[in-house]
């Protein structure tokens, strides 16, 4: 019997879409806040997409290379 450790460990990695999804929505958000005059929140909305975008493509990369 495989040991629950060495079972977890043979399954390749797998990741959806919701860094992507999460990081156009924050996209949005920054677009409208900034035709609103609310620049505070644009700028932190733009920064957070662009993390989860960052991160999206470095989950992307390590799931392609193993």
């Amino acid at each position: 019997m495989i040991a629950p450790a060495l079972a977890a460990a043979a399954v390749p990695l797998q990741f959806s879409g919701d860094f992507l999804y999460l990081a156009l929505v924050f996209f949005v958000l920054a677009i409208v806040a900034g035709l609103a005059g609310f620049g505070g929140v644009a700028g932190m909305s733009m920064s957070i997409a662009r993390l989860l975008i960052l991160v999206f493509l470095v989950l992307a990369v390590i799931s392609l290379l193993l």
